[in-house]
């Protein structure tokens, strides 16, 4: 999963450019996710969401024709990415706002301090109003070869580089074939310890994920309507009194 993205002062076109790259990036075959930062609540005021927060419900949870959930309290971005990585197989994840983040970038404004994030500016109105096609097409092709996904900070050097920052830089810059990612990335394997997931390196995940296989495969699983074991999902409770 792979993330880009999109900042700029308001009212600079932020969210009609999300609108126009999502539908791009599916033409291309890809799974697009995105996450809009804002400093006013989603909540529609009267809605049964807004309803169940005023009763006191800590987590909200709709479930109908789509689900959403809403929990009061501001999460951090990778916390964020880290959740959509495991609920859903995507392939790009692009992010509206969150100038902070660490991630590739497009601008819609121009910022007077040096980011290295940032690969290119443009003028939305121009794009929209077809003047600048060209843009939009410049801009996929960056997303395609410059984007990366979560790094976590391992320095594992499988990658080439002795650092995650060294990679993330020649990424951006555009030194590296748009093929090669951080191997940490990999979902095949995710551990999570109260929550919060913990990086694993290559070897360690490869060898925790043919284990937890091997054990499941060992077991009568068909008896119980599983024909082919494609995601295996393990809880263990620690008793901390034993």
């Amino acid at each position: 999963m792979r993330i880009v993205g999109i900042t700029g002062r308001k009212n600079t076109g932020k969210t009609t450019l999300v609108t126009m790259l999502i539908p791009e990036l599916i033409k291309k075959g890809y799974t697009v996710g995105s996450i809009k930062k804002t400093h006013s609540k989603f909540d529609i005021e009267g809605r049964d969401s807004e309803k169940h927060s005023q009763a006191g419900s800590k987590v909200v949870v709709g479930v109908g024709k789509e689900t959403f959930f809403k929990i009061e309290k501001n999460m951090e971005l990778d916390d964020i990415l880290k959740f959509m990585k495991d609920l859903e197989n995507l392939d790009f994840v692009i992010l509206e706002g969150f100038k902070e983040s660490p991630y590739l970038k497009i601008a819609t404004t121009n910022y007077d301090d040096s980011d290295e994030t940032i690969v290119k500016v443009v003028d939305v109105r121009k794009i929209s109003q077809n003047e600048d096609s060209s843009s939009l097409n410049e801009i996929i092709e960056l997303i395609e070869d410059r984007s990366y996904g979560i790094l976590q900070n391992l320095n594992c050097k499988k990658c080439g580089y002795n650092t995650c920052d060294e990679f993330k830089s020649a990424k951006i810059k555009g030194e590296i074939n748009r093929e090669i990612q951080c191997l940490t990335d990999v979902d095949d394997a995710i551990l999570k310890v109260d929550g919060m997931v913990i990086p694993m390196n290559p070897f360690v995940k490869k060898m925790v994920r043919n284990i937890i296989a091997s054990l499941v495969e060992s077991l009568r699983t068909d008896e119980f309507g599983v024909d082919s074991i494609e995601k295996i999902e393990l809880t263990v409770q620690n008793d901390n009194d034993k």
